[in-house]
């Protein structure tokens, strides 16, 4: 093998720097084709909020391609503008297998920041696609890559490491699922314009509700997010008789103290209101007054309760993550072996031919000699004998050759046994 991984993530590199480092669409290409010409390897780049790598392999087997860190780093200080000073106490290298167990882990989401978030997987099939149609894949990647996405979907089926959500607005959601069997006759409320209130409704959104309102202190705020999704801009002062249409409210306000009170629910929006309703109040502080939740009309959330979940749901996950490495170790080792045989099955081959044109030829020169000696049964066991002879011989050579393969450092062996015994 001729593998090397070489890049940075989230625990080398600050997001200030994963900024400065990351590609665009553009930019991934320029860079992938330029290593590619310049040191003449097989390229892929996976370029993530997260993470910035190469994953390079070479054709001299047994070898490492010679884009290494140092390279890596004079490369990303010319193609982004920075000091190679700077970029190269960021980047980490892993070589043949150890880089064959980091890719697995990668999709895998096992080096995710969220240990089981489901976007790596897509984003190393998007990357080795565009790696593709770029004309930088070869033998090696072209094996590789299908191999660690199984491997991916390996963890996924057979542990529980994706399960649950495990962001607010997600959990949140998930609440909500909860409580409703349907949402085709649902009505959203969004009260506020923040980031997460936006997350939230995007989600919400995939549940198809009837209708979504949309309120703000600020009117052109109101009617920008509405637009977004499709809603309606709901004035400011119109907030109780948007609470008694509503059954789904997610607030995110940031106002200093709660907007709407228990006294206020209670005398305004719970007598108008039927059915059950369900707040989730994003935003610290807390927008909806605790007291108004009573866990049968009204449910009501807070951070800290999404929080609590989130954590659950991550802790869940941490359990699998022993299942999921025992699966990548396995994968590892059987796309090290196969890659291994691939290799090495042609010299393995022709050695094995030739030895066994030795061997007919000495058996073909001594039997006539011994013409009328021997029986038909003693012709088998001189021609077993010579045979067992030869397997005895080659099981070394060939045991080492597997035994450094598995290494990735077969490469020097493989070319010592093509020259000593005149392979082509």
């Amino acid at each position: 093998m001729n593998l090397r991984m070489v890049g940075c993530n989230y625990r080398t590199a600050p997001v200030e720097w994963r900024e400065k480092l990351a590609f665009d669409a553009a930019g991934h290409a320029k860079a992938v084709t330029e290593v590619a010409a310049r040191f003449g390897c097989e390229v892929l780049l996976l370029s993530t909020c997260n993470r910035v790598e190469f994953l390079v392999a070479g054709s001299v087997p047994g070898g490492t391609p010679p884009f290494d860190a140092g390279l890596a780093a004079e490369f990303l200080a010319e193609v982004r503008g920075v000091p190679a000073a700077s970029v190269a106490p960021l980047l980490y290298e892993h070589t043949q297998a150890a880089a064959v167990r980091h890719l697995f882990r990668v999709v895998a989401s096992l080096d995710s920041l969220i240990v089981g978030e489901g976007q790596i997987a897509g984003q190393v099939k998007h990357a080795f696609e565009a790696s593709q149609g770029l004309g930088v894949t070869g033998p090696l990647l072209n094996a590789l890559l299908p191999f660690a996405l199984r491997t991916a979907k390996r963890v996924r089926t057979e542990t529980g490491i994706t399960r649950g959500h495990v962001s607010v607005s997600s959990v949140a959601v998930d609440y909500v699922r909860q409580v409703f069997d349907t949402f085709a006759d649902k009505t959203v409320l969004i009260v506020g314009a923040g980031k997460m209130g936006r997350l939230t409704l995007k989600h919400l959104q995939e549940l198809k509700p009837r209708r979504i309102l949309v309120t703000n202190r600020s009117p052109a705020r109101a009617v920008e997010v509405a637009a977004l999704c499709g809603g309606v801009a709901v004035p400011w002062d119109e907030l109780d008789d948007a609470l008694v249409k509503a059954d789904i409210v997610v607030s995110t306000t940031g106002a200093g103290e709660p907007i709407v009170t228990a006294r206020r629910y209670a005398a305004k929006v719970a007598p108008r209101r039927t059915g059950t309703q369900v707040i989730l109040d994003i935003a610290v502080p807390r927008d909806f007054d605790p007291a108004i939740h009573d866990g049968d009309r009204v449910c009501l959330f807070n951070i800290d309760d999404l929080t609590r979940v989130r954590e659950q749901t991550l802790a869940g996950r941490r359990k699998q993550v022993a299942p999921a490495e025992a699966i990548v170790e396995h994968e590892v080792k059987k796309f090290t072996e196969d890659w291994t045989r691939r290799r090495h099955g042609p010299v393995i081959g022709k050695l094995t031919a030739e030895v066994d044109k030795l061997r007919a030829e000495v058996t073909a020169q001594l039997l006539p000699r011994l013409n009328g000696k021997l029986t038909d049964e003693d012709r088998k066991t001189i021609e077993g004998a010579f045979r067992l002879f030869q397997n005895k011989l080659l099981h070394g050579p060939i045991a080492a050759l597997h035994e450094a393969g598995r290494e990735g450092q077969s490469g020097t062996l493989l070319e010592s046994l093509k020259k000593l015994f005149r392979l082509e």
